[in-house]
């Protein structure tokens, strides 16, 4: 494919580049594109697809289905590396073909690379079926309420506030339900920020707890990753809820994320935008604090990790700290409000790195080992 400048002749340009091939390198065909310049999305790429359509009406070929389920199956087969023949319209990402947070990051990413095309995250989380994908590309799936990743929690006068309801609220909470006894602080003597904080999931307290065994410098600059979908639901109600449902809800929403600095991080989409908050919120001196197994424990044991948090390392690039908390399940299955000072325990590992570009499902397994032997 050759873009021509009027002034040069293509043959003599081919040619001359033949000069310096090898014989299997050799161009024997080419195409003169009829503009300055090639169709480009958004983000300047070449829209390879719209210029093979183009390319083969010019020379009478036969236009390839480049959105048809046929294609979409090879292209989900080969994320999953398995066969695209059992695959279908009416197959689900999830049920049918078990697509993981990693697979469907791993497959929108996939998607714009071959047709060339900017994917909406979020209304990719709306995808179900093979057939809704390929409505998505078509632009027929309807938009999904955007999430929303609040960077004035970051700035003055919240930071302040956020200083003085943590020494006047959640300090005080987190003494009543039981002070904790915490070990390897001094792992983390003499280490810069920020940190990416990586800890087991119990209960809606145990941010509480990780602020409290952290030291200042970490403490009050870390911005703490939250179930997007979640979140967001607070913060944009559905349609039928009642008015005062949906004040309410708006205002746990301001309360979670202007106090205890929450950002989104959906299970099922949306996955980059969250990440590019992160990094934002690092670029900023702001640690991140990541829960990987995704839920609380239901039996006091910790859960697979996630393989996000892996993706999550990739991108930040910085040290990562890992903590475990012991003690509060066994509170919580007591229905218990209030331990003794000491029972529950929070215990603070030594900074690990991984290499550059590591896998994303390694890194996880690698993560929740050194979590488990805390």
């Amino acid at each position: 494919m050759i873009v021509r400048d009027s002034n040069v002749d293509p043959e003599q340009v081919v040619e001359h580049a033949n000069e310096t091939l090898a014989e299997y390198q050799r161009m024997r065909n080419w195409f003169v594109w009829p503009e300055d310049d090639f169709p480009r999305t958004s983000t300047q790429k070449p829209r390879t697809n719209a210029v093979l359509q183009i390319v083969q009406a010019r020379l009478g070929a036969t236009p390839a289905s480049q959105t048809g389920s046929s294609s979409l199956a090879e292209l989900i087969a080969r994320v999953k590396g398995q066969s695209a023949g059992a695959i279908g319209q009416a197959s689900d990402l999830e049920t049918d073909l078990n697509l993981s947070s990693l697979d469907r990051v791993e497959l929108l990413g996939t998607l714009e690379d071959r047709y060339q095309v900017d994917l909406s995250e979020t209304g990719f989380a709306a995808v179900k079926t093979v057939g809704d994908l390929e409505r998505m590309l078509h632009g027929k799936l309807p938009s999904r309420v955007p999430y929303h990743y609040p960077a004035w929690v970051q700035r003055w006068p919240t930071t302040w506030v956020r200083l003085i309801a943590h020494y006047s609220l959640l300090r005080p909470a987190v003494f009543l339900l039981g002070w904790p006894r915490i070990t390897g602080r001094e792992n983390l003597n003499g280490l810069p920020g920020p940190v990416l904080v990586v800890c087991n999931h119990i209960d809606d307290v145990d941010v509480g707890f990780v602020q409290t065994a952290l030291p200042a410098r970490f403490r009050h600059r870390l911005a703490t990753a939250t179930g997007g979908e979640a979140l967001e639901a607070l913060r944009t109600p559905p349609p039928g809820r009642r008015l005062l449902g949906r004040l309410y809800d708006r205002v746990k929403w301001t309360l979670g994320v202007s106090l205890l600095n929450l950002f989104p991080l959906p299970r099922e989409a949306g996955f980059r935008e969250s990440f590019a908050f992160a990094g934002e919120s690092v670029d900023r001196s702001y640690s991140i604090l990541v829960f990987p197994e995704g839920r609380h424990t239901t039996d006091g044991k910790i859960a697979p990790f996630r393989a996000g948090v892996g993706l999550l390392a990739n991108s930040l690039a910085i040290p990562i700290v890992p903590m475990r908390i012991d003690g509060l399940f066994e509170v919580k299955k007591a229905k218990k409000k209030f331990a003794r000072s000491g029972r529950i325990k929070v215990k603070i590992g030594a900074p690990v790195r991984f290499p550059p570009d590591s896998a994303p499902h390694w890194i996880a397994a690698e993560l929740q080992e050194v979590v488990e032997n805390l």
